[in-house]
Formats: structure tokens, sequence, C-alpha cells
């Protein structure tokens, strides 16, 4: 009868997402991020038009907005997500994972070499 070693379950919460899904996130980051740009740019255009009380605030907050949104956009989207702290954290509270011990065959489990000389 062999012996089997205990090991630790593999939990599936531990791993990572996958490439498809992490791009898929960063594009709906990129669009909301975009469309707040356009919000900014109809937003400024709208103020000028009804010319607003303290349109001087509101321009500078807008021109910040279409300057600045877009730049991190791009930062954002190209930008994978962070590792796990805590699967090294686990690995330091555990240790190492523990290798099983090698098996050594029994003389009726030795497999058969046929010699052809």
């Amino acid at each position: 009868m062999v012996k089997q070693t205990s090991h630790r379950p593999i939990l599936i919460t531990d791993a990572p997402r996958s490439q498809s899904d992490q791009l898929h996130s960063r594009q709906v980051r990129y669009i909301v991020m975009m469309l707040f740009r356009v919000a900014c740019l109809i937003a400024g255009g709208v103020l000028i038009s009804l010319d607003v009380p303290l349109l001087w605030i509101w321009l500078p907050v807008c021109g910040i907005g279409m300057i600045l949104v877009p730049w991190l956009a791009v930062l954002l989207a190209n930008d994978r997500p962070p590792k796990d702290e805590h699967r090294f954290v686990n690995r330091m509270r555990h240790g190492p994972p523990e290798e099983p011990a090698p098996r050594t065959l029994t003389a009726a489990e030795q497999p058969r070499i046929i010699d052809a000389d």
C-alpha cells in the first residue's frame, strides 16, 4: 500500500484573474474615464454658453478634467493589477510547501526491461 502524504488544499481564491478578465476591466475603466472627459468638454461648452456665475472657477475645473483624465486613463489602462500580497504572506506564515518523499518501487512493481542485445 502506498502511504499518502497530506498536502494543503489549493484554494481557488488564490488563483489570479485571467488575462482576458484583466483586459476587459482595463478597457471598461478607460472607456469610463474617457466618457468623463467628454462630459467635462460638454459641461465647459454649456457653462460658456449660459454665462453662469463663478465661471472663472468652473472652466479651470473642466479644463483640468479634459487635460488630466486622458493621461491618467492611458496610464491606468496600460497598468496591470497589482499582485496579491496575501500569497506571499501565506507562504511566509506556513513555510514552503512540503515535497512528497520519493517512493521506491518494490520488486513486483519494477518495470520489465527488454534488451535487444
